[in-house]
């Protein structure tokens, strides 16, 4: 028989927004917070850069403004970036106030007063980018567990694996999870639902993203009715580690904001070809330069060369880096690091307001599962740590100003699983999951043709049939639900890069190379979409 939970609020994820959320919320609300995982496993927990924020007296809200907006190549919501930008000086001291230690400049004077360390990354036109060394996200993401876990009102379940929400008269009252530990799904209610599930880059073969990164949130959202937007805009972060033995290590950006210098293997440097602005210039060109360079060349990767920096800056700002880069053969102090583009951040999502609500009354959305209109077409270094803390604040807000106001959830009926059997054909599982994500990275990548599009689309419909045949005759596991969710976002992901007719921002085509004179967004409204729209 299906257990059954009952809460206030149930937030699924445990990143920075999921946490940050869960921690907001009044200590009399009940909270259950759901990961698929162990704890510190999410995206958060490996961001190594840090958070962009407003800090410095030289630097001013409008220039951080300006500056997304530029990255944002025409896509960005005004409202949303000045909202964003506005909250960051106080989301950096309510985490400096739960204990996150930020790393402080060197040459202070010994007045006891504290300015941090800022470094300047790609896109921006200050140094405002707050850090701890190069382990930012594990640092934020250490402390915000502590603190969760140390608070009454929060019930942390892990292992959990969400299948779908419950809609009942009109609202979300809940979810159906899986406990990946029983084999068994539950049944979680609930006055309010936050999915803070984050992006879907595992839908490529080459990611600097965890497993969990399976688009669970969005798919979800869109088959409860809630509407998607752009997600033809999928960031590919210029610099993952090439190695054979490496998976998915991410090489932080501030390396290139301290210095760092792409170099061909030949040894010359090539971005200034591309753009003035150098190894500083926005993600989506340092990743197109080195994508065009790799093929031109046929070369496998190319190189990020800091070792003109002392090693005990190295030592001091990249201890990360360093000692990960050192376990495979590579001291960064005296050669350069093999790097290529990787699937890193999913720029769209669930569409929602600056108060995280999505079209269906009682479920919000949070962090990279969400679509604020801060990204637009090329989400800006370090901007993404900062939209989880700012927008899980006001959907806090406001899900505790109306908490009293929903009524408890009614009845839902317990999953049914009595027609399914265990399957014996797992391998159709991992076959699938790995055309998936071939076909998505061939055909769906840095750089795009109609013709590639087209046949992305006709793949993935087949692996969806396939799917939901399967789905329907076997008990769910956490592979076959990760893959369910992410053929869904990849059909979301090809049907909007097939409408946007132009090349702008992450989305590069060789049918379209110019921009529209308009910037729209692509917007997706499924067929049981809800009446009421938040956005």
């Amino acid at each position: 028989m299906t257990n059954g939970y009952t809460h206030d609020v149930l937030v699924i994820g445990s990143g920075a927004a999921g946490l940050s959320l869960a921690l907001h919320l009044p200590p009399d609300c009940r909270v259950a917070l759901l990961t698929k995982g162990e704890l510190n496993q999410g995206s958060t927990y490996y961001a190594q850069g840090g958070m962009a924020a407003v800090l410095h007296d030289r630097d001013t809200v409008d220039s951080h403004v300006e500056d997304t907006l530029a990255a944002g190549a025409g896509l960005c919501k005004r409202e949303a970036v000045e909202f964003t930008v506005r909250n960051s000086r106080r989301c950096v001291e309510w985490l400096v106030s739960q204990g996150v230690d930020f790393d402080l400049r060197e040459d202070q004077p010994g007045s006891g007063d504290r300015e941090f360390h800022l470094t300047r990354e790609g896109g921006h036109s200050h140094r405002r980018i707050i850090h701890a060394a190069d382990r930012t996200g594990s640092a934020i993401s250490e402390v915000l567990t502590e603190r969760a876990l140390a608070a009454p009102n929060i019930e942390i379940f892990t292992h959990r694996t969400a299948v779908d929400l419950v809609v009942k008269q009109g609202r979300c009252q809940g979810a159906y999870i899986l406990n990946q530990q029983t084999g068994h799904v539950e049944l979680f209610q609930s006055r309010a639902v936050v999915l803070a599930t984050g992006g879907a880059s595992k839908a490529y073969l080459y990611t600097s993203n965890p497993d969990g990164a399976s688009g669970d949130g969005i798919a979800m959202a869109w088959r409860a009715g809630c509407r998607v937007a752009n997600l033809e805009f999928n960031q590919f972060h210029p610099t993952c580690l090439y190695h054979p033995r490496a998976k998915s290590f991410l090489i932080t950006e501030a390396i290139r904001g301290e210095g760092g210098r792409l170099l061909l293997p030949d040894g010359e440097r090539f971005m200034t070809r591309f753009d003035d602005r150098g190894e500083l210039a926005s993600r989506d060109v340092v990743a197109r330069a080195i994508d065009h360079e790799m093929k031109r060349l046929g070369a496998d990767c190319v190189f990020l060369d800091i070792s003109h920096q002392p090693r005990s800056f190295l030592e001091s700002h990249f201890p990360t880096v360093m000692s990960r880069c050192l376990e495979f053969g590579i001291d960064i102090s005296a050669e350069p690091i093999p790097v290529v583009p990787a699937a890193h951040y999913t720029c769209g999502g669930i569409l929602v307001d600056t108060d995280s609500r999505t079209d269906l009354h009682g479920l919000y959305a949070v962090g990279e599962a969400s679509c604020t209109g801060l990204h637009g077409a090329n989400r800006m270094a370090s901007n993404s740590l900062l939209e989880c803390l700012v927008f899980a604040e006001s959907a806090a807000k406001h899900i505790t100003a109306g908490l009293s106001k929903l009524a408890a959830p009614h009845d839902a009926p317990p999953w049914d699983e009595s027609q399914v059997t265990d399957s014996d054909e797992d391998v159709i599982i991992s076959h699938n999951w790995d055309e998936l994500r071939r076909f998505m990275w061939d055909y769906v990548g840095i750089v795009r043709t109609n013709k590639r599009l087209q046949r992305a689309q006709h793949r993935v419909q087949l692996l969806q049939a396939e799917i939901a045949e399967y789905y329907g005759n076997y008990k769910v596991s956490n592979d076959l639900l990760e893959l369910r969710n992410l053929a869904m976002v990849a059909e979301l992901m090809i049907r909007c890069a097939i409408s946007r007719r132009e090349s702008r921002g992450l989305h590069y085509t060789l049918d379209y190379p110019d921009l529209l004179p308009e910037a729209e967004d692509t917007v997706l409204r499924p067929d049981n979409a809800p009446r009421r729209v938040a956005a």
